[in-house]
């Protein structure tokens, strides 16, 4: 299509430096000169009227012909249309599992700036874990190269003032480098500020029987252990991570064989029955007691709590690159990770975490352009009160490009065989990224594609309310991608 667009503007403008026309054409290029009215003798012997086209300067010339350009583009951009709504309907619309739900699509072409298809494409859907792409962009935004671990002013030799900042990789053994502990360590005495925490544990629309799931671990201001306790059995014997976790095994309980944990959503007492579990781990209610005595047990120092200060503290410690907590979060769509990125955004902007005020602060500040409004109600996509359109995706995913780069984007988030979509996409591994969402009889995908052509594109595809597994409605995204891939 750029070659055809070259030629004929090149005939154009060839046409514009023609002095004198084939009086038998009939067509005149003279400033205001009409063409004549006389009728020419065609071959078969009828007269016929010659072909005239009237200009009256060579600028109209060349508007006539990039006119003339702009309807061939169009045609071409109808026709691809056209040719992706048949492979759509074919591959996706009528396939059996996504036929009984309902499936959003949008594909944009962010170098021409349009869209090639759109099914659905502004209609809400329940995004699952496609919120993540929004919670990325507010860590992208606001937390900078590094992650804030805490803020700290030093009283004197033995005691320092702490806000946490909302940091996960504090205690978590992914993270060797620990310089927020290491700083602590050199503290006899540790006063907690505990006042910048404006949420609860758990996530507006969370579903309440999934407390005991690790992937639904307990954000705060202050994680530990990545708010999660590691159980294991070794013989007849239980250990725990963190230690301070309190548990009771009821007398003649026999755990040769293995456990089970029962554990109340509220508290951190833990009940160790007969089950078959060798090791397990499962989520903490973070509460400031029990964070206290975490911190106490591994700091060897005295800790307190303090809610009265409420101005920031002056100097902060980083602890991560930024993109060591963004890459995991994407590639195995890190719930946890995801809160707290929201959370420590909300921190970093408006000296407090919530998420209600981050989301509405960022969706009339920073996305006020959005093309329809979502409703995002968590950082991790848990919630299935959170709203979005596929144009919506396709929306951020443009915006995060051109403020952050397409490359460091391939950074973050998975390609073919990669994270969640390792099962996927694995012949075309580096040339689709790209971000999954999985609630039960929901999923989505959402990221860029480059094609054979090296045509960069920018996708988004949301499958709700199916009956039966995910597995089969994903296969049926891939084939629709990968035919877009091959032709384009």
């Amino acid at each position: 299509m750029r070659m055809l667009s070259m030629s004929i503007k090149n005939l154009v403008m060839k046409f514009i430096n023609t002095q004198q026309i084939n009086n038998n054409t009939g067509i005149g290029f003279h400033g205001s000169i009409l063409a004549s009215q006389s009728f020419q003798r065609h071959t078969s012997g009828q007269l016929q009227p010659p072909v005239r086209i009237v200009f009256t300067g060579c600028k109209h010339i060349y508007a006539a012909g990039c006119l003339l350009i702009g309807s061939l583009l169009m045609v071409s951009s109808c026709s691809v249309s056209k040719q992706i709504s048949k492979q759509a309907t074919k591959v996706l619309l009528k396939d059996s599992a996504v036929s009984t739900g309902h499936i959003g699509i949008s594909i944009y072409e962010p170098a021409t700036g349009k869209y090639w298809y759109n099914y659905d494409a502004t209609k809400y859907f329940v995004p699952a874990s496609n919120t993540k792409l929004f919670s990325l962009y507010a860590g992208l935004k606001y937390l900078g190269d590094s992650l804030p671990s805490l803020r700290y002013e030093v009283e004197n030799d033995s005691t320092i003032l702490i806000q946490p900042a909302g940091d996960p990789s504090f205690l978590n053994d992914e993270y060797l480098s620990q310089p927020a502990f290491n700083l602590l360590s050199h503290y006899k005495y540790i006063t907690f500020i505990n006042s910048n925490f404006k949420e609860n544990f758990l996530g507006y629309g969370w579903a309440w029987d999934d407390y005991q799931e690790a992937y639904m671990a307990q954000r705060s201001n202050f994680p530990v252990y990545a708010n999660l306790v590691n159980i294991k059995n070794t013989g007849e014997k239980i250990s725990t991570i963190p230690g301070s976790i309190q548990y009771l095994v009821p007398e003649n309980t026999r755990l040769d064989s293995g456990f089970a944990v029962q554990k109340r959503w509220d508290d951190n007492l833990l009940t160790i029955t007969r089950g078959t579990n060798k090791q397990i781990t499962i989520p903490f209610t973070p509460n400031a007691a029990d964070i206290i005595q975490m911190l106490q047990d591994t700091l060897h120092s005295t800790v307190i709590v303090s809610r009265d200060h409420q101005q920031r503290l002056k100097n902060i410690i980083l602890s991560q690159p930024s993109d060591s907590l963004f890459k995991p979060m994407m590639h195995r769509s890190d719930n946890f990770f995801a809160e707290q990125t929201l959370l420590m955004a909300s921190n970093q902007l408006l000296g407090y975490m919530s998420d209600e005020k981050i989301i509405d602060t960022i969706l009339s500040k920073d996305l006020k352009d959005i093309p329809q409004k979502p409703k995002w109600v968590d950082g991790s996509g848990l919630s299935r009160y959170n709203l979005f359109t596929p144009q919506s995706f396709v929306y951020i995913l443009n915006k995060m490009k051109n403020e952050f780069g397409l490359e460091r984007l391939k950074n973050i988030l998975p390609t073919g065989g990669e994270g969640t979509i390792k099962a996927y996409y694995k012949k075309d591994a580096g040339f689709i990224f790209a971000k999954t969402g999985t609630l039960s009889n929901h999923c989505a995908l959402s990221g860029f594609i480059i094609t054979k052509k090296n045509k960069l594109l920018i996708f988004s595809v949301l499958a709700n309310h199916y009956q039966g597994a995910a597995t089969p409605v994903r296969r049926a995204v891939e084939k629709f991608l990968m035919d877009i891939r091959e032709k384009y």
